[in-house]
């Protein structure tokens, strides 16, 4: 299925149904007075998160969505039914923006959620709401209110814990391969991760995160180039960033150390938040090294790219420093979870004051 993380649709919720002007005809019931009902209200549209959805390729094709109006009201004191509501299936991480005004109006983050995204018009009054002791009679009633319609943006960004960034061809999917349940597809030339790949890390009985793969960054891509920019917004809702090194390149005369600043650079042109994130050194294919040339290359590289975080060496093909990397992610994403959910320190000069 082609992988679609943008789309545009038009909505409307249903019109309201008209009330009704009707009277009352009985045998021997010359005063029967006004019977006539309000319409029904018009269809909702609404929005839920689908954990079975990975894509909005669906709406690239489904454009317009009406929700039915209102039936109008009857004599009989018969109401009218209220119209049928649509139900849009959507991936959790859909974000929904006014398409005119820019808004951002929700974000679908909890599999299962539900919101209303446009509502139905109120149903009209009948002649028999009129009535009254001075007005017997009435003749009046009420056209149903329009239901809202709008033009929206649909925007997803995947829910991943970690994001993995670097060249094409860095190992990147071979890396997902090996340490999750993810199979993208894996081939020996550029560009072969199209679309962003899932994948979930199971490290132990009810310990795992998620990981995702994006096709590779090129110098320009902040600007256009390459297909990575495409896919950068998945970036930002992530915990860890893992940059991959290839330090084994087809290319001789390339310099894994100044391809790697310029993905770094090309990460901070597009977004300064996202390269402020913690971002990790994995540095690849170190199986295409003999032993001795080995910590070498790994020596040079980390001293003229002059970096001081965390360093992983690993060979995404035989597993080789997997498992540490692994365990090195989960332990910090649950250190991070812990402290977010550590209670905050209040100066006692602005602590709410306890009860009597």
């Amino acid at each position: 299925m082609k992988f679609v993380d943008e789309a545009y649709i038009d909505i409307a919720a249903g019109d309201g149904g008209n009330g009704c002007v009707s009277f009352r005809h009985e045998k021997y019931k010359e005063f029967g007075g006004p019977n006539g009902g309000d319409g029904g209200r018009g269809g909702h549209v609404f929005a839920v998160a689908d954990v079975n959805l990975n894509t909005l390729v669906d709406f690239r094709f489904s454009r317009r969505h009406d929700a039915k109006r209102g039936q109008h009201g009857m004599g009989s004191d018969m109401f009218g039914a209220a119209g049928d509501d649509i139900t849009l299936k959507m991936p959790v991480g859909t974000i929904i923006t006014d398409a005119e005004t820019g808004e951002v109006l929700y974000e679908l983050l909890t599999p299962g959620e539900v919101i209303t995204i446009a509502k139905g018009g109120d149903g009209g009054f009948g002649n028999m709401r009129f009535k009254s002791a001075i007005n017997r009679a009435p003749r009046q009633k009420t056209p149903g209110w329009p239901g809202e319609a709008k033009k929206l943006k649909l925007e997803l960004k995947v829910l991943a814990d970690v994001g993995l960034l670097g060249l094409p061809n860095a190992g990147k999917s071979t890396l997902i391969t090996a340490i999750s349940n993810a199979r993208p597809r894996i081939a020996d030339y550029p560009f072969t991760t199209l679309h962003p790949n899932l994948g979930v890390v199971r490290v132990g009985p009810e310990q795992s995160f998620v990981v995702a793969d994006l096709p590779g960054l090129i110098e320009g891509a902040s600007q256009g180039a390459g297909l990575g920019h495409l896919f950068l917004r998945h970036l930002q809702r992530t915990r860890l960033l893992l940059h991959v090194v290839d330090l084994a390149p087809f290319d001789e005369s390339a310099d894994p150390v100044a391809l790697a600043k310029g993905i770094v650079n090309e990460l901070k042109q597009y977004d300064a938040a996202l390269h402020k994130k913690p971002r990790w050194l994995v540095l690849n294919k170190l199986d295409m090294l003999g032993a001795e040339e080995r910590a070498a290359v790994v020596k040079d590289f980390i001293k003229r790219y002059k970096y001081k975080g965390p360093v992983f060496e690993i060979s995404a093909l035989t597993h080789e420093g997997c498992q540490a990397l692994i365990q090195a992610v989960y332990q910090h994403l649950k250190a991070q979870q812990v402290a977010a959910q550590a209670p905050v320190e209040v100066d006692p000069r602005f602590a709410p004051e306890s009860a009597p």
